[in-house]
């Protein structure tokens, strides 16, 4: 009985893995670049979301202070009648000392926050964070600054309508003082909108 023989061809190793296995570190290569360049960027909007706390945090405890400090009384006076006007006598202007200091607190112990997202650029967790409470402290800065404005302004102008007179014209520095913290405290608004446009686009994805 004759035996037959059976012959196995080896070809040559196939060019499939080698090429996958290119094609796989091509792909990680370039998430790798991706990653690094969004890293950059954002890492440059972090270091200006730290700047910007820290003037907003200047000009909110000026512009709480500058308020606290509003007062003047009138030099024509005697023992029982005397004009005097401070901001205790302004419930709206207790409530902008107030609300304008909470900011001020709240911007200070977002600091650490906002120098993570400089350390770790591609965190989301802390910029959510800073973007929520961003908007929240956004609420109080705009109600406190609004109040305040109304009040300056019958202050200049008064209002016919209910009989209200300006004190402007006899409390002039304690008005130009009023004044001075609701620009503050408006500028603190604004800066709190780009916060939290700074924190949308460093949360935007590629």
């Amino acid at each position: 009985m004759a035996k037959e023989s059976t012959t196995i061809d080896i070809g040559e190793p196939s060019t499939v893995t080698k090429s996958t296995s290119h094609a796989v570190a091509d792909e990680k290569k370039k998430s790798f670049v991706t990653a690094a360049a969004g890293g950059g960027y954002k890492r440059g909007l972090a270091i200006f979301d730290f700047l910007l706390r820290l003037a907003a945090i200047g000009i909110t405890i000026g512009a709480s202070s500058v308020m606290f400090t509003a007062e003047e009384t009138l030099p024509f006076f005697t023992q029982f009648l005397q004009f005097q006007a401070g901001y205790d006598d302004f419930p709206t202007f207790q409530f902008f000392v107030i609300a304008i200091a909470i900011v001020a607190s709240y911007l200070v112990l977002s600091l650490p926050f906002s120098i993570v997202t400089i350390v770790r650029p591609l965190a989301v967790a802390p910029r959510l964070i800073l973007l929520i409470s961003d908007t929240v402290v956004l609420t109080l800065t705009t109600a406190a600054a609004a109040a305040a404005a109304s009040i300056v302004y019958l202050a200049h102008n008064g209002n016919a309508n209910t009989n209200w007179l300006p004190i402007c014209q006899q409390f002039g520095d304690f008005c130009q003082t009023t004044s001075t913290a609701v620009v503050a405290a408006s500028i603190s608004v604004v800066f709190f909108i780009l916060l939290i446009v700074i924190s949308a686009i460093a949360l935007k994805r590629h």
